[in-house]
């Protein structure tokens, strides 16, 4: 199967030989099942009936939904639920869908992933709704505990907070989520102004000659969408400049480095999801493709000053963003997570 041009969105690129992330192998299923005949139109679908299908948790189950409505597989129904679609998904297609073997596809429960993977989803999602009002200490112990996993699971999805950029260890060797403050999102986005345009450079020779023109109708289609385009997608045209292309700029040392004040576009899921209408269209999408007609038409040192301005702006959009959040109500708590300060 497949992948999509601009409805799919993705967290990670997805390298040859690769391992599909949790939520993208019950996409890869469901999907196929819709373009079989398998689910047929009208059929509902849920979010708890994914989890209990799969047995998963609900953060990948309801991260699939996103995708599979992204994709124009199901929509949403009356309910609050989820429909699928008469005719599935036949639109165009690239082949940037990761690779799953047909043992995978058959095997309904997913039981063979690593258990952290299998909770990594929804811990992540807990940390990002909260930290738009608060730092949070994170304790491995009760992480473990809640979940009824051992530690060494636990410190899996520590270790793998961290290596998003979600998590960092205070000086007495402790994990803490920093919470979204303008401090702190600013130095982020300035590390990414300077580290990123240098990226882009590097990147363009290595280009494949299909990926702009990609990259440009994945954004010419959502600006055409209007305020119709969900968050998933943004997600999703974020990941295609600044994860996928920049990935080719082979320094992996530089890559690495932009890693961490990259944790800001994990963060960034979360804002568009509950802050879309902030904006009758999204700013970023004709400033990504100035960048990407800049590229194209070989002015390079231009597409790395419009990035470089794009970036400083973002850093003030995601301000409002944080700060609109942070005007509502604070989720439950959790008994692996403690709010400092």
């Amino acid at each position: 199967m497949q992948r999509g041009t601009v409805e799919m969105s993705r967290d990670e690129p997805a390298e040859p030989g690769s391992t599909p992330r949790l939520y993208q192998r019950v996409y890869l299923i469901l999907s196929q099942e819709i373009e079989n005949g398998v689910l047929t139109p009208d059929e509902p679908i849920t979010e708890t009936g994914i989890a209990a299908r799969f047995g998963v948790s609900r953060a990948p189950a309801r991260r699939a939904l996103s995708e599979l409505e992204a994709s124009g597989h199901v929509g949403r129904n009356e309910t609050r639920g989820y429909t699928v679609r008469n005719g599935g998904w036949k639109t165009a297609q690239t082949g940037n869908a990761p690779a799953v073997a047909s043992d995978q596809l058959a095997d309904d429960k997913l039981v063979s992933l690593p258990t952290w993977e299998r909770i990594y989803g929804e811990v992540e999602a807990e940390i990002i709704a909260r930290i738009s009002f608060a730092t949070w200490r994170v304790n491995e112990a009760e992480l473990a505990r809640y979940y009824k996993v051992s530690r060494t699971v636990a410190r899996d999805v520590i270790g793998r907070l961290q290596q998003s950029g979600l998590v960092q260890k205070d000086d007495r060797s402790r994990w803490y989520a920093p919470a979204l403050a303008a401090d702190h999102v600013g130095e982020l986005y300035e590390l990414r102004w300077v580290l990123e345009p240098v990226a882009l450079e590097k990147a363009v020779p290595n280009l494949p000659s299909d990926l702009l023109p990609r990259l440009r109708d994945n954004l010419v289609r959502a600006i055409a969408m209007g305020d119709q385009i969900g968050g998933g997608i943004l997600d999703s045209l974020e990941h295609d400049l600044h994860k996928e292309l920049l990935g080719y700029c082979g320094n992996r040392a530089l890559m690495q480095a932009i890693t961490y004040p990259q944790s800001l576009l994990v963060a960034h899921r979360f804002l568009y999801r509950w802050t879309a209408l902030l904006y009758e269209q999204e700013p970023f999408l004709p400033e990504h493709l100035d960048i990407i007609d800049r590229i194209a038409a070989g002015k390079i040192a231009e597409a790395k000053s419009v990035l470089e301005a794009h970036l400083r702006i973002s850093r003030e959009r995601a301000i409002e963003r944080i700060d609109l959040i942070a005007q509502g109500a604070l989720p439950d708590p959790l008994p692996y997570l403690d709010q400092m300060g």
